[in-house]
């Protein structure tokens, strides 16, 4: 190849680059990112030790941290999206969120709408109850009894399990877990289908109150990040971040920091 040819093939792909930025061959959420330098990411505020609210109003957690590194290596500023769980979905569609970061299980019927990356963690379902026979429970046939009484978040796999795991049982869709932990301490439900975490976290923070939860989780679910579907670049940049993350150890620690050590209990209200 000549020297003049070599010198037209890049003097014709430095006016390409200069005709086409990269921002201009970015999809919708990854655009928006870069041209705001803005990260809207959105949680549930309420569902710890992923994502909850501590006595100052601040948002704190797993995923909260693991939002925070992203935003930093994207260079941008992060902002956390509050919301009940049954609207991020919802959000996601609408743009009104760039991802949803709230320990939101990987399905099926979900990826039919959106896009997941990860996972970054895997949890499972188990119960909080006050009833030392339903504490010890080991399959969900024992919970499939017309008398009884089972608390969910709204529009989560946990409500979907109840529906479909044991719908003789009453179930009763909550907006929030400190909701569904009040109406359990308070009698007004026998037993409240969550993750594992969060039951575990419960029986933690209220010592006094008689609460149990299984020692084993009775279903194992991956936990991805929640993109639009329609933003490849978008999901390509995510997906690099948090594999060099798991890689580097990032995770790791940050499931130390949340899953392993309790003292940061002490900072919730």
């Amino acid at each position: 190849m000549s020297n003049a040819i070599k010198r037209l093939m890049f003097g014709g792909l430095v006016a390409l680059v200069v005709a086409f930025p990269l921002n201009s061959m970015a999809g919708d959420t990854l655009r928006r990112v870069i041209d705001f330098k803005v990260l809207k990411v959105g949680m549930s505020a309420n569902q710890p030790p992923l994502t909850m609210v501590n006595r100052e109003g601040g948002v704190m957690g797993f995923d909260v941290d693991l939002a925070k590194a992203l935003a930093a290596a994207m260079k941008v500023k992060l902002e956390v999206k509050a919301m009940p769980f049954g609207e991020l979905m919802s959000a996601l569609e609408a743009d009104k969120i760039d991802m949803v970061m709230s320990g939101m299980s990987i399905t099926p019927e979900r990826t039919e709408l959106i896009s997941f990356v990860g996972p970054y963690m895997m949890s499972g379902k188990s119960i909080l109850t006050k009833s030392s026979v339903l504490g010890k429970i080991s399959s969900t046939e024992e919970i499939n009894r017309k008398n009884l009484k089972v608390l969910a978040l709204s529009n989560s796999t946990s409500a979907s399990f109840v529906k479909t795991e044991a719908p003789e049982a009453t179930l009763i869709e909550i907006n929030s877990y400190d909701e569904g932990v009040a109406m359990l301490i308070e009698g007004k439900a026998d037993a409240m289908v969550a993750d594992m975490p969060m039951c575990v976290l419960s029986v933690m923070r209220y010592p006094e109150a008689g609460l149990t939860t299984l020692d084993r989780p009775l279903t194992v679910e991956p936990i991805g990040i929640a993109i639009s579907k329609d933003d490849p670049q978008f999901f390509n940049l995510v997906d690099n971040y948090l594999r060099a993350y798991e890689k580097t150890g990032v995770l790791t620690k940050l499931r130390q920091k949340w899953f392993e050590d309790n003292s940061w209990v002490a900072a919730l209200p």
